[in-house]
This record gives structure tokens, sequence and C-alpha cells, in this order.
């Protein structure tokens, strides 16, 4: 996220979009009502998510009408992930609240966040305690992956998963997100010992449309929480990560070409006729156990390296429509 502008924004409110042309409204005005009765000086900061319906151009037509809306418009579908951090670094509220633009997320309870912020709590987390999900496609899956999360993390949170929040600006402006890691956050934010809570929200059926989300992320989530871990745990030391698995492979190798030379040496036993296949296996855990030390998360690093020194972006802009700024 961007660092700190001088700006005399109380909350920034930033949502997502992705086809989400028959809430839009309802969502705005419902958005605008809340906040005007915290009388706090807001913004609300829509991100089009490479949109195949209206909504890019809702969104703009609403912020032409109203300097309290900034629509960002990204060039193509990057994924949530991209269209928060885009979110993120336009936001320019000294509170940051993220929830989804479906209006299965309640804009009446904004206030309950800001006044667990008020607190002095650094992030706000929602739980949805009474989900109104599929059981075996959503449910379960979401059930297992909390738990894994939270054991992984430390943080004793029951929801990683719902992107409603509230956020400290100055907890989250050092934040660098990626790949899918948003529903992590108060994970990620832990390591700098902010303070965390977890408050009850609605969850309630989706309004109009389908969900944009199929049991195919539970995969996705999966290989999240491998590099959840991995961040947490082993960014300063990625050697350690692999490195039970890599010297199993190794000691069972070294174990198996010690007797395959044993017999060689002490009973004259030729190694291709009577092990061919013990010792193709050993070299193989050997192999194996090299890449992991050597490959195991290279990607990764490379990856982040490449992002953080060059401050590249995982999303690419088209324009920022403000009212009066063109």
């Amino acid at each position: 996220m961007a660092k700190s502008k001088q700006s005399n924004i109380d909350c920034s409110i930033v949502i997502p979009l992705y086809n989400e042309e028959p809430v839009i409204n309802e969502l705005y005005g419902r958005l605008t009502s809340t906040m005007l009765t915290t009388g706090l000086d807001y913004e609300i900061v829509f991100v089009d998510d490479g949109s195949a319906d209206r909504t890019p151009e809702m969104i703009k037509n609403i912020a032409e009408k109203d300097s309290k809306v900034v629509a960002v418009e990204l060039r193509r579908n990057f994924g949530q992930t991209a269209a928060l951090a885009a979110g993120f670094d336009t936001a320019q509220g000294q509170t940051i609240i993220s929830m989804d633009g479906d209006l299965q997320h309640s804009p009446e309870e904004i206030p309950n966040f800001l006044e667990k912020l008020n607190q002095g709590y650094d992030v706000v987390s929602g739980w949805r305690k009474h989900r109104v999900d599929n059981l075996l496609t959503r449910k379960i899956p979401s059930r297992i992956a909390n738990w894994l999360a939270s054991k992984i993390s430390g943080v004793d949170i029951h929801d990683f998963g719902t992107t409603f929040k509230a956020y400290r600006r100055e907890v989250i402006e050092e934040l660098y997100l990626h790949g899918e890691m948003h529903r992590f956050i108060p994970a990620l934010l832990s390591q700098s010992g902010v303070k965390i809570i977890e408050i009850p929200i609605q969850n309630i059926v989706r309004p109009e449309g389908a969900s944009n989300y199929g049991i195919s992320r539970t995969f996705r989530v999966l290989f999240d929480l491998i590099t959840l871990r991995f961040l947490l745990g082993y960014l300063a030391k990625p050697l350690h990560f692999f490195g039970k698995t890599a010297m199993y492979c190794i000691i069972a190798g070294l174990l198996m070409g010690a007797y395959i030379l044993y017999d060689k040496f002490m009973y004259n036993v030729p190694i291709m006729v009577a092990h061919a296949p013990m010792a193709g296996l050993a070299a193989i855990l050997l192999l194996v156990g090299l890449l992991f030390i050597s490959t195991g998360l290279i990607g990764e690093m490379v990856s982040r390296v490449y992002f953080e020194s060059t401050n590249k972006k995982i999303y690419s802009v088209r324009k920022i429509y403000r009212r009066g700024n063109r």
C-alpha cells in the first residue's frame, strides 16, 4: 500500500466489484445513508475488476455526481486481491474498511467496526458466525481452512475469508498483497504486533446474481495456506521450510546407497543385477532432496523480490474518476 497521504478524510470504504450491476445503486444508497449517520468525512472507493456488464459505467456516473465517490477501473479482471490492493492504494482515509459489493455485507454494520477501532484495536475482522452457504462446498471447506489458518498464524479468529474488515491506515500501508493473500491480511499483520479483534456480522443470501466463487477456490486456499506458513515462519530461513523432507530423502538415499556398496564390496554382488531398482530409487531420493533444498521456494522469493524492489503493482489501472478531476 502507498504511504500515508495528507488528507482530512476520516474513513475510506473500499469495495471491489465484478459484474455487480444489479446491486450498485442500492449499495451506494445504503453506504451513503450509513456514513452520514457517523458524522465522519468519508469516501467510497469502488474498484471495478474488469466487469463485463455495466458496472464500470455505473460507478463512473456515480463518481461524476458525488465528490465522495472514487471509481477505479482496472484494465482487466485481476482478481479480488489485486482489486483490494488498488483500492487500498487509492484510499485516502485514516481508517480503511473493505467489504464485498454484492450486499452480502450489510453497510449498516460499518459503525460497529468503527466503534472497535475507537476502542484501540488496529484491525477489526468480521465473523460470519451463522453462515448461509452450502454445507459441502462452502461451510465445511471454510471451517477447515480457517482452523488451519488460525493454527498456522497463531491469530485466534474464526473467519479469515470474509472481506468485511476495518484497519487503521498505519498498520496496513506497509502491507504488500500478492497472489490471493487478501483473506489472510490479519495473519500477515500479526507479525507487527497489531491488536486484532473479531466481531460477528450478518451473512445473508446474495440478493442478486450468482457467486463468483466455487469449490475450485478450496484448492487455491490450500496453496495459499502453504504460502502463509512460509511467509510467517520461514521468510528469513527458507531452507527450513522443506528442510525436514529434504533430509529424510537424502538420508534414505544415502542409506540405500551404503547398503548397495556394502553388498558390492563385501560380497561382490553386481549392482545392476541385484540392486538396479534400489540404486535408481536411491539416486532419485538424493536428487529430490537436493531439489527441495536448492529450489523449494525460489519462485516465491524471486516473485517477492521482483515486485517489492521494483515497486511493481499487481494490477493496472485504466483511469481513476473523481468529480472535478478528469
